[in-house]
C-alpha cells in the first residue's frame, strides 16, 4: 500500500511529469526543433545580414555567374517554362481543386490547414519583400526580367508550401514517397530557374525555403492535419475531421 502511495506521489512530482511529457512528445519536440526552429533561425540570420548589407553574401554572385555560364537556347526555354509553372498564381488552381475536394468531403481540419498554410505563406512573402526592399540581381540582362523586390523568393516559398501541403495530405498513404521525390525535384528545378534567369540571389531562394518550411510545419503542429486518416471515407475519419481533438476541447473548456 505504501509503495503504491510513493509511486503515485512520484508520478505527480514536477520532474516526473516533465520526464513523462518529454517521452510522450519527443517526436513533436524534435519536429519543432528541426522543422520550425532551425529553418526560422537560418531565415533570421539571412535577414539580419541582408538588412545590414544589401549586397548579401560572398557566395551569391559566384553561384549566379556559374549557373549563367551554362546558358544556351534549350536551357533558356526550360527556365522560362519552369518560371511560369512555379508562379504563385499557378498554384491557386491546384490548391483550389484540393480545397473543393476537402470541402465536399467535410474534412474541416485539412481544409483549415490548407488555407492557413497557403494564405499565410503569401502574406509572409509580401510583408518580407516590402520590409527588406532588396533589389534583384543586375549582372546581365534577363530573358524573363522581374521588377518587384527580391527577398525572399516567392517562387521558392510557393514550391515549398505546395509540396508540404501535398506531403501532409498523403503522409498516411502509399503516395508519400512519390510526392516526396517529385516534390523535391520540383523545388530544386524552380530554384535553379530563378538563379539561371538572374532574377534572384541564391540567398533569396534559401530564405524562401526556410521561412516557408518553418511556417508550414509550424502550422501543422497546431492544426495537426496528419491526425486524420486519408485511406478511406469511413465515419471514423469524418468524425476526426469534424470534431475537436481531446486536447483542443480541453483548452477551450479551460478558457
Amino acid at each position: 500500500m505504501e509503495k503504491g502511495k510513493i509511486a503515485n506521489k512520484e508520478s505527480q512530482s514536477p520532474l516526473s511529469f516533465l520526464k513523462n511529457l518529454l517521452i510522450a512528445r519527443w517526436r513533436s519536440l524534435l519536429l519543432l526543433l528541426i522543422g520550425v526552429y532551425l529553418p526560422l533561425q537560418v531565415f533570421e540570420i539571412l535577414t539580419a545580414k541582408i538588412w545590414e548589407n544589401e549586397a548579401g553574401f560572398p557566395w551569391d554572385v559566384p553561384i549566379l555567374l556559374a549557373v549563367h555560364s551554362t546558358a544556351n537556347p534549350q536551357l533558356d526555354f526550360l527556365a522560362v517554362t519552369l518560371a511560369t509553372i512555379g508562379l504563385p498564381w499557378t498554384a491557386i488552381p491546384i490548391l483550389g481543386a484540393i480545397a473543393i475536394i476537402l470541402l465536399r468531403q467535410k474534412r474541416w481540419r485539412s481544409l483549415t490547414y490548407l488555407l492557413t498554410a497557403s494564405l499565410g505563406s503569401v502574406i509572409i512573402n509580401r510583408t518580407a519583400k516590402e520590409l527588406m526592399h532588396r533589389v534583384r540581381p543586375q549582372l546581365w540582362h534577363s530573358i524573363a526580367p522581374e521588377y518587384s523586390f527580391s527577398f525572399p523568393s516567392a517562387h521558392a516559398m510557393t514550391s515549398i508550401t505546395l509540396v508540404a501541403i501535398l506531403l501532409f495530405f498523403t503522409w498516411a498513404s502509399s503516395w508519400r514517397l512519390l510526392v516526396l521525390l517529385l516534390g523535391s525535384l520540383y523545388i530544386i528545378a524552380i530554384a535553379w530557374c530563378r538563379i539561371y534567369l538572374g532574377v534572384h540571389f541564391p540567398s533569396d531562394i534559401l530564405a524562401g525555403w526556410m521561412v516557408a518550411l518553418g511556417w508550414t510545419i509550424g502550422v501543422s503542429l497546431i492544426i495537426k492535419p496528419y491526425r486524420t486518416q486519408a485511406k478511406s471515407l469511413d465515419s471514423d475519419r469524418l468524425k476526426d475531421e469534424t470534431t475537436l481533438l481531446p486536447e483542443e476541447r480541453k483548452l477551450i473548456t479551460e478558457d
